[in-house]
C-alpha cells in the first residue's frame, strides 16, 4: 500500500468480552429478539486510534442508542505478533468510556483491515485464523459461534418482534479478499497526492478497479450465506460494511473496485427481494452520503461515518456523493419512526460534539423490488 496512509487506531482486549447481555444473547444468523423493545436508535462509527482520548463517546451517549454498530478498524493491530494484538485490544478495553459502553448498551462488530492485522490486508494475510480467535473472544462470541471456524467473522442479527424486525448483515471484506489494483504514479503517490491536495482538487487513492472478473471481496461460501440472509424476512434491513458501498472510483479500497462482487451485491438483493436495505460503512476518515438509483432494484442509500478519532485531509472523488463531505470526527445514527405502513429511517452524522452535520430522511416504502 501507499506510505500515505489514511487510517488511525483503536484496541480492544481479549480478556474483556465486551458485549452487554442483550447482545450477547444474539442468536446470529437467525430472527431473534435480542431487545426487550424494537431498535429506534442506532449508533455506529468506526476508526478509532486506542492511543488516543475519546471525547465523542460522550455525544454517543447523549443520543441513548439502542444498539452500537462497530464498523471496523475498532483496534490498529498492524501486526503479525498475537502479544502486539492482544496488547491493543487491551488497551481499549481499559478505557473509562468503552466500559461505559459495554456496562450500558449492546454491541455488535464487523473488522476492517486494520483490526484483521494489517493495512489493505486481504486474504494473504498469514495470521487470520489467530486475529479471528482474538476478535471471537473479545467480542463474546460462544465457543460455537459460527465466526470463530468459517472463512471469516460475518454474522447476521434480527432485532426486534414482528413487523418491526431490524435485520443487519455484516459482512466480512477480509478473509477472502484477493489482491487490490494498485496504480503507478510518476514520482510516487504521495507527492502526487500531497500536491493535487495542496491545490484544493479532489484526491483520489492509489487503486483501480480490477479488471479480472474472478477478483472478490467476499469468497463464494460468503455469497451463499449472504443470499440465504437476504432472504429472510425483515422490516427494515442495515448492510453494515468496513468498506464504501457505493462511492465512485474514490480510489480507496471500496465495493466499485471489484465489478463483479459491486453488481453481485445489487442483483442479490434484487434476486431475494430483500426490501428496505440500507448501507452504512466506515473506514474513510470522513463522512458522507452516497446514493445510487441507476441499474439497483431500488434506490440505493450509503451513509459513511468516520472516523471516531481520525480525520483525513482531502476529499476523494464521488460521482454519487449527494452530501456534504465532513472532514471532522464524527459518528453515525439511524432514528427509526415505526408509525406509518413502513418505516421511515432518518440518518444523520454528527460531529465530536453532537452537533448534527448531515441528515438525510429515508421512507422505506420507496425501497422495494419492483
Amino acid at each position: 500500500m501507499t506510505d500515505l496512509s489514511r487510517r488511525g487506531a483503536l484496541g480492544l482486549s481479549a480478556a474483556a468480552l465486551a458485549v452487554a447481555p442483550a447482545a450477547r444473547a444474539a442468536v446470529l444468523d437467525a430472527p431473534h429478539p435480542a431487545l426487550g423493545k424494537p431498535l429506534t436508535r442506532i449508533a455506529f462509527g468506526s476508526c478509532a486510534n486506542q492511543d488516543k482520548d475519546q471525547p465523542i463517546w460522550e455525544a454517543i451517549f447523549e443520543q441513548k442508542p439502542d444498539l452500537f454498530v462497530f464498523l471496523g478498524d475498532n483496534i490498529y493491530a498492524d501486526t503479525r505478533d498475537p502479544k502486539v494484538m492482544a496488547a491493543k485490544y487491551a488497551t481499549l478495553a481499559a478505557k473509562p468510556h468503552f466500559k461505559r459502553l459495554r456496562d450500558t448498551t449492546p454491541v455488535i462488530a464487523i473488522w476492517d483491515d486494520h483490526d484483521f492485522g494489517e493495512n489493505d490486508a486481504g486474504a494473504d494475510y498469514p495470521m487470520k485464523a489467530e486475529s479471528r480467535r482474538q476478535f471471537c473472544d473479545f467480542w463474546g462470541e460462544p465457543a460455537d459461534s459460527p465466526r470463530r471456524t468459517r472463512d471469516g467473522v460475518y454474522a447476521a442479527y434480527v432485532f426486534g418482534p414482528d413487523g418491526r424486525r431490524v435485520q443487519i448483515i455484516l459482512p466480512d471484506l477480509r478473509w477472502n479478499r484477493t489482491p487490490l489494483a494498485v496504480k503507478t504514479f510518476k514520482g510516487g503517490y504521495k507527492p502526487w497526492a500531497v500536491a493535487r491536495g495542496l491545490s484544493g482538487k479532489e484526491t483520489p487513492g492509489p487503486y483501480d478497479r480490477i479488471a479480472d472478473l474472478d477478483a472478490t471481496m467476499i469468497g463464494e461460501p460468503q455469497w451463499t450465506w449472504l443470499e440465504q440472509q437476504l432472504a429472510q424476512p425483515a422490516d427494515l434491513r442495515i448492510f453494515g460494511s468496513s468498506l464504501q458501498v457505493l462511492a465512485d472510483f474514490a480510489g480507496w479500497e471500496s465495493w466499485i473496485n471489484y465489478a463483479r462482487d459491486h453488481q453481485r451485491l445489487f442483483d442479490a438483493i434484487r434476486r431475494q427481494k430483500a426490501d428496505r436495505l440500507i448501507c452504512i460503512s466506515g473506514d474513510t476518515h470522513y463522512a458522507e452520503v452516497s446514493r445510487l438509483d441507476t441499474n439497483v432494484p431500488y434506490p440505493i442509500w450509503d451513509v459513511t461515518s468516520s472516523g471516531l478519532t481520525e480525520v483525513w485531509p482531502v476529499t476523494p472523488p464521488n460521482a454519487l456523493r449527494v452530501s456534504p463531505v465532513l472532514r471532522e470526527r464524527n459518528f453515525g445514527m439511524i432514528e427509526i419512526d415505526w408509525s406509518g405502513p413502513a418505516p421511515v429511517a432518518t440518518l444523520r452524522v454528527h460531529d465530536e460534539k453532537g452537533a448534527v452535520k448531515i441528515t438525510q430522511v429515508v421512507d422505506t416504502g420507496t425501497l422495494r423490488v419492483g
